[in-house]
C-alpha cells in the first residue's frame, strides 16, 4: 500500500468520538507484522523484534485496553525456533494473564474455530480454567501461515498459541477439496461478535490467502460475510493480510462490503496508521505497518507506530503510539556523476552525515519520552543505507570492504552501500524472433505483460532454458518458491541434497560402461526423477485432501487456504518410489511400468501389510472396485520377508569417477541366472528400502566378501 489507489489524495480530518462514555467505549491496541524471530542469530539485531513486541504489550497494559488486535505475521518464519516460541509464550503469559475483569462480552459462538476433539472453547477468556486479563486476537500472515496435511489439517504457530490459551486465532480460511466444489465455495468469513455497554463490535478476520485467489474471489463477489440481522448498529472491522498494489497479484481496496466501517491492512510495512477514506466507499483503511524493519527500503524508514483504537457506537477514534525500541533507520541517495563535480566529495562523509542524523533523531525521541515521565533508553546502532547511482561510472569500490570502515557504528556494515544503474532505453526497432521468456513476447502490450508476470512461471522458464542434467526443473522451481515466499533459507540446499541422494540410490554398476553413453543415461535418470517427483506432488495433494476429509467429513472437507503444493512433509511423501508393489490380483499401478527392469525377486515378494503412517490417523479402507490405487508405505512388517530372502546389495554413494573406476563385484549366486542374460549397462532404478535388520545383515555380507578378496 505504498502507492495510493482508491484512497483520496487529500484525506479529510480523521474521524473522532463526539461525546465519550467510558462504559460504552471499546479500547483496542492495533499492531501488525511483528516478525518475531527476524535475524535472531544476528549479534546486533537479533533481539530487535522480540524487544519491540514486549514494548507493544507494555503499551497495551499502560493504556488499559480491552484487548490486542494483530493483523498477521506475528512470526517471521513459518516454523519459529524454540527460543522464539519460548520468548513469545513467556511475554504473552506475563502481560495477558491476570485478575483484571474482561469488560467485553462475547456474543458469537465460543466454540467457533475451536480445536476438533477437545472441549475447551476457541476464545480463551471463556475458559473457566484460565484467568485472562487482556485477550489477544490475531490472524495469520504470509510468513506464519498454516502448513502440513495431518489429521488435524494445516497448522501454524498460532494454532500452538491458541490451544495453549494465550492467543485467540481467527481468520483461518479453508480451500475446496476438488475443482467441482470450487465454483460454489468462495470464502466464508464468520465474525467474532463482542459487546461493551451499548457498543456492538464485529471482527471479520481473513488470514493471508494467495493474492491471485483473493483477487478472483472479490472480483467474482464470492466473499461471503456472515453478519447479524441488525448489522447497521454494529461497528464492523475487517482484518486482512494481502498485497495492495499490482495488476492481479493484489487486493483492490474498494471492493469490500459496504457494511464494513474500518479495514485493518497487514502485510505492507510502511506505516500509514492514520485512517484514510476510500473513494466511493463508507469505510476507512488503516495500515499500522511493521514493528521491525525487515528490509532496507524507503517504506521501512518511516517512524514505526502502533495505534490505540477507541470505538463507541458507530464512531471511532485512532491515536498513533510511537515505538521507542525500534532501531533508527535513515536512507539517502547520491548520483555519482553529479557528486563528482562537487569539490571535496567523499562517500564516507555522506555515510557519516547519515549516522549523525540517526543519532540526533534518537536523542530527540529520548528527550521527548523523558519529558513525558518515561525512562531514557540507551542509544542503539542505526541502520544506514546509501543508494549510489553509478550510471556512467566505470570503477567502484567493494561495498562490503567499504562498510568495514563503519564497523561498530552502524548495525548493517555489510550493506551500507548499494549500487545501481539506470537502464538504457531500448530501441523500438529491435525485433525479437524467439522470446526467451513468456513476458519477452514483442506482440504483448505493457499491461498484458504485467498481467502475465508470475514469479513461479519465470523461474520455471529460466530453469528449463538452462538444460539441467541432474536436477529437475519442477523440483527446483518449487524449492526456489519456498526460499522466496516462505523465507526458508535451507529449501534449495535440502532439495539438491535429496535429489542427488535419490539419484545415487538408483545407481547400479554391473560391468564396464562406455563413457559416450553417460549423457543418455543421465538424461534417462533425470526423466525418471521428474516423473517420480510429479507423482509425489500429485499424491501429496490427494493426501492433503484425505487428511482434511478425515477431520471434517466428506461433505464440507477442505484444505487450508495457504497450503502450498510444495509443503508436503518429506517424511510422508519423499519415499513413495520405494514402496512395495500391490498384490498381483489388483490392477498394476501406472508407476509400476517404469520399474519393469527391476529384479524379478522383488516382484515375487508378498504384499506388505498396510499400516498407518507415523503421526497420522488410520487411513480409510479402499475397496477392490476403487480405481484409485493405494500405494502402501513400507513398515516393520517386511522384517519377516527380509529374513527369508536375501537382501538387496547396498550401493556405495560416491562420485562419478569413483563409480566408473571401481571393479565390478561378483553377483550373488541367486542373482547369477538373472544377470548373465542382461547387457552390461549403468542402470538407474529406485533402490528398495529394507528394514534395519536386513541392512545389518547386508553389511555383514559385504564385510565377508571383502575379506575373502
Amino acid at each position: 500500500m505504498s502507492e495510493p489507489s482508491d484512497r483520496d489524495s487529500v484525506p479529510p480530518p480523521p474521524p473522532g468520538i463526539q461525546n465519550s462514555f467510558p462504559d460504552d467505549t471499546i479500547r483496542i491496541l492495533l499492531a501488525t507484522d511483528n516478525h518475531i524471530g527476524y535475524l535472531e542469530r544476528d549479534p546486533v539485531r537479533g533481539q530487535d523484534s522480540i524487544n519491540t513486541f514486549r514494548e507493544i504489550l507494555q503499551l497495551a497494559v499502560k493504556h488499559d485496553v480491552d484487548f490486542v488486535l494483530l493483523a498477521g505475521d506475528l512470526f517471521h518464519e513459518n516454523k519459529p525456533s524454540r527460543e522464539c516460541l519460548y520468548r513469545t509464550i513467556a511475554l504473552l503469559r506475563e502481560h495477558t494473564l491476570g485478575d483484571k475483569p474482561i469488560q467485553v462480552e462475547l456474543l458469537s459462538d465460543p466454540d467457533e474455530g475451536k480445536a476438533d476433539g477437545f472441549s475447551f472453547p476457541a476464545v480463551n477468556y471463556e475458559d473457566s480454567n484460565f484467568n485472562v486479563g487482556m485477550p489477544v486476537f490475531s490472524i495469520h500472515g504470509n510468513h506464519d501461515d498454516p502448513q502440513g496435511a495431518g489429521p488435524d489439517g494445516a497448522l501454524c504457530a498460532l494454532d500452538v498459541l491458541s490451544v495453549s490459551g494465550l492467543l485467540n486465532y481467527m481468520g483461518k480460511i479453508d480451500l475446496p477439496l476438488s475443482d467441482a466444489e470450487a465454483p460454489n465455495t468462495g470464502i466464508a468469513v464468520r465474525p467474532v461478535l463482542l459487546r461493551k455497554g451499548n457498543t456492538h463490535l464485529g471482527m471479520y478476520g481473513i488470514g493471508n490467502v494467495k493474492d491471485q485467489r483473493m483477487h478472483f474471489e472479490l472480483r467474482s463477489n464470492r466473499v461471503r460475510m456472515f453478519m447479524p440481522k441488525d448489522k447497521d448498529k454494529w461497528f464492523n472491522i475487517l482484518l486482512l493480510h494481502q498485497n495492495s498494489h499490482g495488476p492481479q497479484n493484489s487486493v483492490p481496496e474498494g471492493m469490500f462490503d459496504d457494511s464494513i466501517d474500518l479495514v485493518v491492512w497487514g502485510h505492507e510495512h510502511d506505516c500509514r496508521i492514520v485512517p484514510e477514506p476510500v473513494a466511493g466507499k463508507n469505510y476507512y483503511i488503516t495500515q499500522p505497518g511493521s514493528s521491525v524493519a525487515t528490509s532496507l527500503a524507503d517504506g521501512e524508514s518511516l517512524e514505526k507506530h502502533v495505534a490505540l483504537l477507541q470505538i463507541q457506537g458507530k464512531e471511532f477514534q485512532m491515536t498513533p503510539l510511537p515505538l521507542r525500541t525500534v532501531r533508527p533507520f535513515v536512507i539517502d541517495q547520491v548520483v555519482m556523476t553529479e557528486a563528482a563535480e562537487e569539490e571535496g566529495f567523499d562517500i564516507s562523509s555522506q555515510v557519516n552525515a547519515l549516522i549523525e542524523k540517526a543519532d540526533q533523531a534518537w536523542d530527540e525521541r529520548n528527550a521527548k519520552a523523558v519529558e513525558d515521565g518515561e525512562e531514557e533508553l540507551p542509544r542503539m546502532l542505526p541502520l544506514v543505507r546509501l543508494k549510489v547511482d553509478t550510471t556512467g561510472v566505470t570503477e567502484m569500490s567493494n561495498p562490503i570492504r567499504f562498510g568495514q570502515e563503519f564497523q561498530g557504528r552502524v548495525a548493517n556494515p555489510r550493506n551500507v552501500l548499494v549500487f545501481h544503474r539506470k537502464l538504457a532505453a531500448r530501441s523500438a526497432k529491435v525485433a525479437i524472433d524467439q522470446p526467451e521468456l513468456s513476458i519477452d513476447d514483442p506482440d504483448l502490450s505493457i499491461s498484458e505483460k504485467l498481467a502475465k508476470v508470475r514469479v513461479a512461471t519465470l523461474v520455471q522458464e529460466y530453469l528449463s532454458a538452462q538444460e539441467l542434467q541432474l536436477l529437475g526443473e519442477m523440483g527446483m522451481s518449487d524449492a526456489i518458491q519456498m526460499f522466496v515466499e516462505k523465507d526458508d533459507i535451507h529449501a534449495i540446499q535440502t532439495h539438491v541434497s535429496k535429489s542427488l541422494e535419490t539419484l545415487m540410490e538408483g545407481v547400479e554398476v554391473n560391468d564396464d560402461v562406455v563413457e559416450d553413453d553417460l549423457p543418455d543415461l543421465l538424461a534417462q535418470a533425470k526423466e525418471q526423477q521428474d516423473k517420480a517427483y510429479a507423482e509425489r506432488r500429485r499424491d501429496g495433494r490427494e493426501k492433503k485432501g484425505k487428511g482434511k476429509a478425515t477431520r471434517r467429513g466428506d461433505e464440507d472437507a477442505s484444505d487450508d487456504s495457504m497450503l502450498m503444493e510444495v509443503d508436503a512433509p518429506a517424511s510422508d511423501f519423499e519415499n513413495l518410489d520405494s514402496d512395495e508393489p500391490p498384490p498381483p490380483k489388483k490392477k498394476a499401478p501406472a508407476r509400476a511400468t517404469t520399474r519393469a527392469k527391476a529384479p524379478a525377486k522383488s516382484a515375487a515378494k508378498p504384499a506388505a501389510k498396510k499400516a498407518p503412517a507415523k503421526g497420522r490417523g488410520k487411513k480409510k479402507a479402499v475397496s477392490e472396485s476403487d480405481e484409485a490405487e493405494v500405494i502402501d508405505l513400507d513398515d516393520d512388517d517386511d522384517d519377516d520377508v527380509d529374513d527369508e530372502e536375501e537382501p538387496p546389495r547396498p550401493v556405495k554413494k560416491t562420485n562419478r569417477a569413483a563409480v566408473l573406476s571401481q571393479p565390478a563385484k561378483k553377483a550373488p549366486a541367486k542373482r547369477g541366472a538373472a544377470t548373465t542374460a542382461k547387457q552390461s549397462q549403468l542402470s538407474f532404478v529406485p533402490a528398495t528400502r529394507s528394514s534395519r535388520a536386513a541392512a545389518t545383515k547386508a553389511r555383514g555380507r559385504i564385510a565377508v566378501e571383502d575379506s575373502d578378496d
